[in-house]
């Protein structure tokens, strides 16, 4: 092939890739390991990424072990975080260690996490090697699938839809019987349970005793395919739950292990609760800083909690929302900026709107345009402060290995007190002349 027709069949490649991305999709899924090594090569980094996010899990693996260090340094460091956990889940220890030396620190902390899941939760019991398959597959197709793949031995087969999420499931000694060119959807059935990768296991238990079930597909928060607990993880989840029960029975408490020493306990809270005084002391002195302000316009001692209450609920909000995406790995840590930029846009529109209704208010109550003017402005600028910390505290937290649910609402206080209290007696004395 001349170097004109290469270079033009690498050009409809990446057209087909960016105005079919599903018909593509299935294709590339489709290729073996070396073609899709080759296309890799050949697109433009932005493309490349663009694609690595959309492989399929099993080709994904096979793909990133025989990149070059230039090419996986890329997909690792840039791809997106969730799907490149879920394909690091399928490394072995040495595979997973040689990958993790490709990438920075933080990026290393951030994939880590996301593939270790709490002990006993339905994440570290799951399988996470899979099939992937589609119901729009013959027969025929799946069956050469399953030779090529050679996968562990299983009873039933998954379904999923374009975005992965799970769809319905095969029993696979139906295979054997249908005809070769019948498709999936012909033989596919509802999936009669499933749990998400976060779920303890009292739940994967009783999911086991009230489905009667072999194996047991393991989502995420979106619905996505991600794991399955095999039969035997299943049987040894049931026996551990059994000897839970039995230390019921007896006076041990479900929780025991949270139960820890009075010592313990303190060593862990005492030295956030130090750093909590210290930060309400900051607060403090931002207030005293405007003390001449207070003491000649007392209608702003009045409304001050009212800034910071706003502020400190909004902050709490956004707190609670990242939170609940770092434990259930709906984001990592590099997309804080895609997080933040959409608590803030809310907190912005949300405080326009308290700031309007507040400033009615103050208005029946005082008569004081400026002072509607002060607590309005300055309840914007609050809010956004603690929708923009809500994101970013927790999210900057877990980047360095600490526990944000530990440390974040005492950081998210002093941060969103102060600057409450900071812009609203800071805008009030810039304005007195108006009060």
């Amino acid at each position: 092939m001349s170097a004109n027709a290469e270079h033009a069949v690498h050009a409809l490649n990446q057209a087909y890739l960016r105005m079919f991305p599903n018909e593509s999709l299935h294709e590339v899924n489709e290729l073996s390991v070396k073609e899709v090594l080759e296309l890799l090569q050949q697109l433009p980094t932005v493309d490349m990424i663009a694609l690595w996010d959309r492989l399929s899990l099993g080709v994904a693996t096979s793909v990133l072990l025989k990149l070059p260090e230039t090419l996986a340094r890329q997909v690792l460091q840039r791809g997106e975080a969730i799907h490149t956990a879920r394909v690091f889940a399928r490394l072995n220890k040495e595979q997973r260690e040689r990958m993790l030396a490709f990438i920075g620190s933080a990026r290393q902390r951030e994939l880590v996490s996301l593939v270790q899941y709490p002990e006993d939760s339905a994440g570290s019991l799951m399988d996470p090697r899979f099939i992937p398959l589609y119901e729009t597959l013959s027969v025929r197709e799946t069956l050469y699938r399953i030779r090529r793949l050679k996968p562990r031995f299983t009873r039933q087969l998954y379904i999923i839809d374009e975005d992965g999420k799970l769809s319905k499931m095969v029993e696979i000694h139906k295979l054997a019987l249908a005809d070769a060119r019948a498709t999936l959807a012909e033989l596919a059935k509802p999936v009669p349970a499933m749990v998400m990768a976060t779920a303890s296991r009292e739940e994967v238990v009783d999911q086991l005793e009230h489905s009667h079930i072999t194996d047991l597909p393991v989502v995420d928060v979106e619905g996505r395919l991600i794991g399955i607990i095999r039969y035997d993880a299943l049987m040894d989840a049931m026996r551990e739950e059994s000897s839970v029960d039995i230390l019921t029975m007896v006076g041990a408490s479900r929780e025991e292990r949270a139960l820890s020493k009075v010592t313990f306990v303190v060593k862990k809270r005492l030295p956030w609760l130090s750093i909590n005084l210290v930060t309400a002391f900051l607060a403090a002195a931002v207030v005293g800083l405007f003390e001449s302000t207070i003491a000649k316009y007392t209608a702003l001692a009045v409304l001050l909690p009212v800034v910071a209450g706003q502020s400190g609920n909004t902050g709490a909000q956004a707190l609670a929302v990242t939170m609940r995406g770092l434990v259930l790995r709906e984001v990592g840590t590099s997309q804080w900026v895609r997080v933040a930029r959409k608590e803030v846009g809310a907190a912005f529109i949300n405080g326009v709107a308290i700031a309007a209704m507040t400033g009615i208010g103050v208005y029946i109550w005082s008569s004081s345009i400026g002072l509607v003017l002060v607590i309005a402005s300055s309840m914007v600028i609050a809010m956004l402060a603690a929708g923009l910390s809500g994101v970013v505290i927790p999210m900057m937290l877990s980047a360095i290995g600490q526990d944000p649910a530990q440390s974040s609402s005492i950081i998210l206080t002093t941060v969103t007190d102060i600057v409450g209290f900071f812009a609203f007696l800071g805008i009030a004395t810039m304005l007195s002349g108006m009060l």
